[in-house]
């Protein structure tokens, strides 16, 4: 029987082997038994993540690779470490690789002969990075597992070499993406420096022994700093809708389900094992900095997803959105927030990889995904467009969707601190909702008068882009509607069944509980010594889910139904919102203008507003 602790590497080896395997016989194999040994390969992952999960239990996995245990408390080895949160986000990963696997049996043409087994090896290339990221507990190792992902994904945005526009995509991905690593590398070596330690607990040792000082802060924004490029949170953001817009739509599904918010489990996990405690940052300022930031990014993204007549952009900029959230909820610093927050990470990821799989079908079907240019051509997809509109109001916090508990249980955990943050989330949630809500009705149902455009942007309209398949004229492939539907089932089953939000709560507590993570580290075992959140549906978050859902429809009817309406209250608010775009909202559309140049210089920007944040 294979060990606990066996099961950590394994986890990291599988996919990387898979990749192997793929490019040495995808040539030598005909698609069909190509898919078939991928997709094998994708479900022993699944299976033995699920393993180490049951296994693990409410307690840590460690391993030594190679033996290579402390001495003395001192150690040179790389260490794998596994609770239920970084677990359960590692299973999330290779159950979303899964269901992107069989997305991918019929959505691509079939591959030339020397590029056979390229993009599903790519695709477990990708996996082993994310998985091995959510398990490591050494920081030069997260690092180098963080590249790996970040390289695999530039080769998945411009797969489609033939085309510029995925190689431009995947260009300003890579550079902005590879600035924020070089911050991180350089934070690991101040690090590094001060306490001769590059594992997680081992470092948070080491740094008892020192006064926080400004070195401390600055090591903490420079680590963090790739961390959040990679999660798009704002100034940092801008290379995400740009790559969505180009990259493969199987692709889209990885980046916006799992692979942003990484980045700010990265954030978490960094802070609460190393930087915590009297010895590290102080609560207070971590909070009030990171809220900020995350309820900036939230509202940003809403209203840029609010303005994208492209679908991927559209969707690209709801992650953004929500990824604030997340980045809030963190913020809080509590058991609570931390299992909402892990609740609405899991149901978003199949809700939004669901929205991605359905716009990949109109790619497909129609070779554009421009939300104008499609008006009522989505009418003979009835069942695309039944998808469609239930993400939509999944997105908004529909209870009983696993997005509206996660939301309920982080706007109940902040509520008493900040008591304004519910409405941001409902707010949020209703904007980034109704956007979908409104291209679904236009499309699927040629709902209202044929759209015009407003205001002029930069951005790409989504039309006249090339199909992804050979014949856009074929029957739409099984895999490509069943995907969805189990996608967004299982996130109605996060709402629906309590055994994951049970699950969940005791993962949280375990999760910012620092020294049962150093214990375990070095060997021993301490028990979570704080209360269990309550993360099931109250009163209170099941009546915000619905004000943030009517309020997406309220949205939707108004963009939809509004031009047409003769009303007295019409041309006094149309006065006011076009006053409001020409004021707000056409300077922020034309901050995202797709020049490389700008995007570092916000990049810059946004590592010397967090520096002077965290040590002013």
């Amino acid at each position: 029987m294979v060990r606990t602790a066996d099961l950590l590497p394994l986890a990291v080896a599988v996919p990387l082997l898979g990749a192997v395997a793929l490019v040495i016989t995808g040539r030598r194999l005909p698609r069909p038994a190509l898919d078939a040994l991928v997709t094998v390969w994708a479900a022993l992952e699944v299976a033995g993540l699920v393993l180490l999960w049951l296994r693990t239990g409410d307690g840590h996995s460690v391993s030594w690779l190679g033996g290579w245990t402390p001495v003395h408390g001192e150690s040179v080895g790389i260490v794998l470490v596994g609770d239920r949160i970084g677990i359960g986000l590692a299973l999330l990963t290779s159950a979303l690789v899964l269901a992107v696997v069989v997305y991918s049996w019929r959505y691509f043409d079939e591959p030339p002969v020397a590029h056979a087994g390229t993009f599903p090896a790519l695709l477990l290339l990708f996996e082993a990075g994310m998985v091995g990221f959510a398990l490591t507990g050494d920081l030069f190792d997260a690092f180098v597992f963080f590249e790996l992902m970040g390289a695999v994904a530039y080769a998945l945005t411009g797969y489609r070499i033939e085309d510029p526009r995925p190689v431009q995509g995947a260009l300003v991905f890579g550079v902005v993406n590879s600035l924020g690593a070089y911050c991180s590398l350089l934070g690991i070596g101040l690090v590094y420096a001060r306490t001769g330690e590059l594992g997680f607990a081992q470092i948070g040792v080491q740094l008892t022994r020192h006064r926080p000082d400004a070195l401390l802060s600055v090591a903490f924004v420079l680590i963090v700093t790739g961390l959040l490029v990679k999660a798009a949170v704002v100034p940092l953001h801008f290379w995400l809708p740009d790559a969505h817009s180009v990259a493969p739509t199987p692709v889209c599904m990885l980046l916006s389900g799992v692979m942003v918010e990484l980045g700010v489990y990265g954030v978490a996990r960094v802070y609460w094992v190393v930087f915590s405690g009297p010895h590290g940052i102080a609560e207070p300022h971590l909070r009030a900095t990171f809220v900020t930031a995350g309820v900036l990014t939230a509202l940003v993204g809403a209203v840029m997803c609010w303005q994208q007549r492209h679908l991927k952009r559209l969707l690209a900029f709801s992650t953004i959105g929500h990824v604030g959230l997340f980045l809030a909820g963190v913020a809080l610093l509590n058991p609570a927030s931390t299992a909402g927050v892990a609740l609405y990470v899991a149901a978003h990821a199949g809700v939004k990889a669901a929205l991605f799989a359905t716009t990949g079908v109109l790619l497909d079907r129609f070779g554009s995904v421009d939300e104008h240019g499609l008006y009522r051509r989505g009418r003979e997809l009835p069942l695309v467009g039944a998808l469609f509109s239930v993400g939509g109001l999944a997105l908004a916090g529909l209870p009983p969707f696993g997005t509206g508990l996660g939301k309920a249980v982080v706007e109940h955990s902040g509520q008493e601190r900040l008591p304004w943050l519910p409405a941001v989330f409902v707010f949020v949630s209703a904007l980034t909702g109704g956007a979908v809500l409104r291209a679904g009705a236009r499309i699927f149902a040629g709902a209202g008068p044929r759209p015009r455009e407003r205001y002029a942007g930069p951005e790409t309209t989504g039309g006249g882009e090339e199909p992804e398949i050979r014949d856009p004229r074929r029957r739409i492939p099984v895999p490509m509607l069943a995907v969805p539907a189990v996608l967004l089932a299982a996130a109605l089953a996060f709402g629906l069944l309590p055994g994951p939000g049970v699950a969940l709560a005791h993962a949280a507590r375990q999760f910012t509980d620092r020294t049962a993570y150093t214990a375990a580290a070095f060997g021993h075992h301490v028990a979570a010594s704080a209360p269990v959140p309550d993360v099931g549906w109250n009163t209170e978050g099941v009546l915000l889910g619905l004000v943030s859902t009517v309020m997406a429809a309220l949205f939707a009817a108004v963009a939809v139904w509004g031009p047409a309406l003769r009303s007295p209250l019409v041309g006094p608010v149309t006065a006011v919102c076009e006053g409001v775009g020409r004021r707000v909202i056409v300077p922020l559309r034309r901050l995202h203008s797709g020049h490389l140049g700008d995007y570092v210089a916000w990049l810059a920007v946004g590592v010397a507003m967090l520096l002077v944040a965290m040590t002013v």
